[in-house]
């Protein structure tokens, strides 16, 4: 049974960087993964999202609309472009930032209030504070890692050695704090 994953946000956040390691824990634990990356402008904000397939042999790295077994959005209003690829009993987890994309910084578009209400009338969303977490861990570009580690939770992917794949993806001077953050996002979907 093949499972999808589908990461999404805005540049600089680490989505791609979190996808990697990610696709690279489910290898080493004997998976046949496919990953295909979309960079909207990301250097400039613009939207990010990373596919991720996993299983016993999958055939293609790209998700199909309504198909994704799990969404996790690293900012609110990405998390509601995405919702059309969500499974109907999907999970959805959902990073409580704000980035305003473009359009909403040059005034073409305005960033909706509602927008966690918004997307409660679609799916039922997981919020996580992953930026503010992160802030309390020391550094909030950790966000990126919580969020991971809501997927390894969500997905029952615990069994894998990702303290391993950390040390084997991550800077030594940054390893504690990430190997803290992924612990932290587990525990942040597990009540």
């Amino acid at each position: 049974m093949t499972k999808s994953i589908l990461l999404v946000g805005v540049g600089g956040q680490g989505t791609i960087l979190a996808s990697k390691i990610l696709t690279n824990g489910l290898m080493e634990a004997g998976y046949d993964v496919k990953m295909s990356e979309i960079h909207g402008m990301s250097q400039r904000g613009g939207s990010v999202s990373s596919q991720v397939r996993y299983g016993e042999k999958v055939m293609s790295p790209v998700i199909e609309k309504g198909k994704a077994d799990i969404i996790v959005s690293f900012e609110k209003m990405e998390a509601l472009r995405s919702l059309d690829y969500l499974k109907a009993d999907g999970t959805l987890v959902v990073n409580n930032e704000e980035i305003p994309s473009m359009s909403v910084i040059t005034g073409d578009e305005t960033y909706p209030d509602d927008i966690l209400e918004e997307i409660e009338k679609h799916a039922k969303a997981k919020v996580v504070d992953a930026t503010r977490l992160a802030r309390e861990l020391g550094n909030e570009k950790a966000a990126n890692i919580i969020l991971l580690g809501t997927i390894i939770k969500s997905m029952g992917l615990e069994h894998i050695n990702w303290d391993g794949i950390l040390e084997a993806n991550i800077k030594p001077q940054f390893l504690e704090l990430n190997k803290k953050a992924l612990k932290v996002g587990m525990e942040a979907v597990s009540e």
